[in-house]
Parts: C-alpha cells; sequence; structure tokens
C-alpha cells in the first residue's frame, strides 16, 4: 500500500521528511519552496487517493501561485508536530 492511499500514513511521511529537512539544516523557506514543488507534481501526476486529497487537488487547481505557496505552507504546518521525528 502506497502512503498516498491513506492521509494519515501520509502525514506521517511528509512529516518524517519535514523534521529529516530541518535536521539537515533546511531553513523555512526552503521547505515552503519544496513543499510548493510536491504540490504541483501531486497535482499533475498523480491521481488523489482518498477524500482529504481531492480536496487539495481541488484546491490547488484553482489556486494563484500565491495561494499554492499558501496550501504549501499550511501542510507544512499541520504535519511539523507529526510523525517520529
Amino acid at each position: 500500500m502506497s502512503v498516498l492511499d491513506n492521509w494519515k500514513q501520509w502525514e506521517d511521511f511528509l512529516a518524517d521528511r519535514l523534521h529529516q529537512a530541518q535536521h539537515q539544516g533546511m531553513n523555512n523557506e526552503a521547505v515552503g519552496d519544496l513543499a510548493f514543488q510536491i504540490g504541483d507534481y501531486l497535482s499533475n501526476q498523480v491521481e488523489p487517493k482518498n477524500e482529504q486529497e481531492r480536496i487539495l487537488a481541488d484546491l490547488w487547481s484553482v489556486a494563484s501561485d500565491d495561494e499554492k505557496h499558501a496550501i504549501a505552507n499550511m501542510m507544512v504546518k499541520l504535519v511539523q508536530n507529526n510523525g517520529t521525528r
């Protein structure tokens, strides 16, 4: 099963990657830019696998670039306190 199949697994996966990046010294701006790139890739290449991903995909599809950056930054904030650290 892919981490994209289950929202909680996806959150945990993102949180673990976020903690790794921060531990390696990546700053918040770089993390936000990477989250934007990941969101853009997922939107263009990956079919949503659950309701939460469908909502994010729908929001992403109508958002301006500034709004997409805001969504990406909110996802970072959402997972910041999750994962295994």
